[in-house]
């Protein structure tokens, strides 16, 4: 007899033991399928700001996380994931990659979160209930198993595919061809489950699930960064511009209000495809801890604890236009910071005035990383808190949104006809107007592939896709004046894609520690073996 631990109400992911429960007597009502499946989806909280948002926008040049003083060197960690430095067996891969003793992980955070999907799908495929409510709830938990497997595939490459939660056999990957092999499982699950998926589109009932919209997300995903991913199969413009019509067509639409998208209660925006779902306190979105310095809540009524720690890129966030597009006024808390209480400005424990600056000037640079003040660097206010805070928030992560893919069209279009595109040029504008309101100057009459670039960085900051976009448009091992040197381009495994070669950083470390447990597992080029 199989039992059901411990799971977890999908609706609101508040706890709810089921203990000692037959499988073939669980799961009658939808209250109980619900629950069987809510587990799947409280794994997603590890898209957060301690685990897998740094991983990506530190590496990608968006964000970084400066020494302070004596906070925040963590063996060089950070430092290591801007310079592109890291190794398998270094402090990044220790703090960011493996680390399954806390939260930081994000090896860990996937394959623990596909473990738990394999396991609940066992549980269901030994069930006797309704064959339709147990195919339905498979194939969500599969789509949740797919979204790990897509950010394996892009972050590692080469990863063992994992399916059946019985077989305590040690997998093993070859190199090359295990990142095709990974890109053409995901294609083929979507294929098998997408049609008993609940909808898409803007629906409350459905909203934190993994619906047809997020399948088509990931497809379309999948197809954009296919040239990567799976060069072998040749360029897949037309199929994601053809997943993203999809997507339009199920009712998505922008929202009128950007900020909309990011407030505490965004769960009605109609931009939200697939969403992380936070709730205050434990289980809340921790990007405000992360970001915030210590004395911040006296100047803006929160008091979450927060460890003044990551901050904007200074040549990334200089970049926007930081007088018009609302975008940078509502992503970036900069300026002097005033105490509710006296009126006065706040000081630091180095007496210096908490003034968020877009610079981020560091002392001490023997060891060529230096240490930052306090207050350097523009932190992040995309998703701003309720006020009166004293804990993490509520504000849920959108992990796709519709903006997203009105520029991945736009990508696509551009290029799959090698140059200018008029539906391209409109989408991009669509994005911009409502970014810089009545200001008709600011739209384009033409689209270029570095207009894209650009609109997606202005748009998607703090979103975690830095790191994925500058590898496909080719910049990620491009220097950072003052933070780190050009990458040199010493693999040569896609001429087609990166005509001059393109470094091994382009993937991460198969981490040792997991090496060490499975011998079996072959290491990503470019790494000691």
């Amino acid at each position: 007899m199989v039992l059901v631990p411990f799971v977890y109400s999908c609706d609101n992911l508040d706890e709810t033991l089921y203990n000692q429960v037959a499988v073939s007597e669980f799961g009658s009502t939808q209250e109980e399928q619900n629950a069987l499946v809510g587990i799947i989806y409280t794994g997603l909280q590890r898209y957060d700001a301690l685990t897998i948002l740094p991983m990506e926008d530190i590496s990608g040049g968006s964000v970084v996380l400066p020494r302070r003083g004596g906070d925040w060197w963590d063996g060089g960690a950070h430092m290591e994931l801007t310079m592109h430095t890291w190794t398998p067996q270094s402090p990044m891969s220790g703090s960011y990659i493996l680390n399954g003793t806390n939260d930081w992980g994000c090896w860990y955070a996937a394959y623990h979160n596909i473990t738990m999907c394999n396991q609940q799908i066992a549980m269901l495929n030994s069930s006797t209930n309704d064959p339709t409510i147990i195919r339905n709830s498979l194939a969500q938990i599969r789509g949740i198993r797919v979204f790990w497997y897509y950010f394996l595939v892009d972050n590692f490459g080469n990863v063992p595919i994992i399916t059946n939660f019985y077989d305590t056999s040690l997998p093993k990957t070859t190199i090359p061809g295990q990142r095709k092999k990974v890109f053409e499982f995901i294609m083929a699950e979507l294929d098998t489950i997408t049609n008993f998926l609940p909808p898409g589109g803007p629906n409350s009932m459905y909203y934190g699930k993994f619906t047809k919209g997020a399948a088509f997300a990931i497809r379309a995903k999948m197809d954009l960064n296919a040239m990567v991913w799976n060069p072998e199969g040749g360029p897949k413009w037309q199929e994601c511009i053809d997943a993203c019509d999809t997507l339009f067509n199920m009712g998505y639409q922008l929202e009128p209000v950007w900020k909309n998208n990011f407030i505490p209660q965004n769960q009605a925006s109609t931009e939200a495809i697939f969403s992380v779902v936070f709730k205050n306190g434990d289980g809340g979105n921790n990007i405000l801890t992360m970001t915030l310095h210590y004395l911040s809540g006296e100047a803006l009524n929160v008091y979450n604890w927060p460890w003044n720690g990551t901050c904007a890129m200074p040549q990334y966030a200089s970049a926007f236009d930081t007088i018009n597009d609302l975008r940078f006024q509502q992503s970036y808390l900069v300026g002097p910071q005033i105490s509710r209480i006296t009126g006065e400005q706040i000081y630091t424990s180095e007496n210096r005035p908490l003034i968020y600056t877009i610079d981020v000037p560091r002392n001490n640079m023997e060891d060529g990383w230096g240490s930052a003040y306090q207050e350097a660097g523009a932190r992040c206010w995309k998703w701003p808190p309720e006020d009166g805070l004293n804990t993490t928030m509520e504000n849920d992560f959108h992990i796709f949104r519709i903006s997203d893919f009105y520029l991945m069209k736009a990508e696509a279009l551009v290029r799959r006809d090698g140059g200018n595109n008029g539906e391209a040029t409109d989408l991009v504008n669509a994005i911009r107007s409502r970014a810089f309101p009545n200001m008709p100057s600011k739209l384009f009459s033409s689209v270029t592939l570095d207009d894209i670039m650009m609109e997606r960085r202005f748009e998607l900051a703090w979103e975690a896709y830095a790191r994925q976009d500058q590898i496909r448009f080719g910049h990620f091992g491009d220097a950072i004046p003052g933070w780190k040197e050009a990458d040199v381009n010493d693999l040569n495994d896609n001429p087609a894609w990166f005509p001059s070669g393109h470094t091994h950083y382009d993937l991460f470390p198969i981490p040792q520690g997991a090496r060490n447990a499975n011998p079996n597992l072959a290491q990503n080029p470019g790494y000691s073996q």
